[in-house]
């Protein structure tokens, strides 16, 4: 990470060189500035940290802020082939009614929705649910960019009715299975 952080600066310098030098005139509190990036982009691996600064740099003229770097790292997940948050919790939520029969476009939207609950997806408000399954999904994308190794989707388990409609007959014998299932 501190690879990362320093690579960072090194790509700032480079690119904004008189702003660079302006904004960092002394050693010491060049050094105060990146140990306090360090501390604020801890939560960030360091592909998504270097990633972010490459967003940085192609998108702003001016030496970005710490605030404006964070963004920058939030936005980089879909450069590093991840979904952004608010695309995988809408992800989440159509999917969350359909549990693993749904087709996930990444193993960490479905582990993520799974951590945060199909119940809170399904019929919560996003007043509740959004501020549940985005740190979720940031510690998901975390442990995957680190490669920490993510389990696969599991499959549809075979008890889960056919995604088809049933015809009529296939519909009442459906139906007195479930009667005599349930002793009715």
């Amino acid at each position: 990470l501190i690879d990362a952080i320093n690579q960072v600066f090194a790509l700032f310098r480079l690119n904004y060189h008189n702003q660079y030098y302006a904004a960092f005139s002394e050693e010491e509190q060049l050094r105060q500035i990146k140990k306090l990036w360090l501390e604020s982009l801890r939560g960030f691996p360091s592909a998504q940290i270097l990633q972010g600064a490459k967003r940085a740099v192609e998108n702003n003229e001016y030496l970005p802020t710490l605030k404006a770097m964070r963004d920058c790292c939030i936005d980089a997940l879909a450069d590093l082939g991840l979904p952004s948050a608010r695309d995988a919790y809408i992800e989440a939520c159509n999917g969350s009614h359909e549990r693993e029969g749904a087709c996930w476009t990444h193993p960490c939207v479905y582990w993520s929705a799974r951590d945060t609950g199909w119940s809170l997806l399904a019929g919560g408000a996003e007043r509740e649910s959004w501020p549940a399954f985005e740190p979720n999904y940031h510690e998901r994308c975390a442990q995957w960019l680190r490669g920490d190794p993510s389990p696969p989707v599991p499959e549809p388990s075979a008890k889960e009715l056919p995604l088809r409609p049933l015809d009529p007959e296939e519909a009442r014998l459906e139906l007195g299975r479930i009667r005599r299932a349930c002793d009715l």
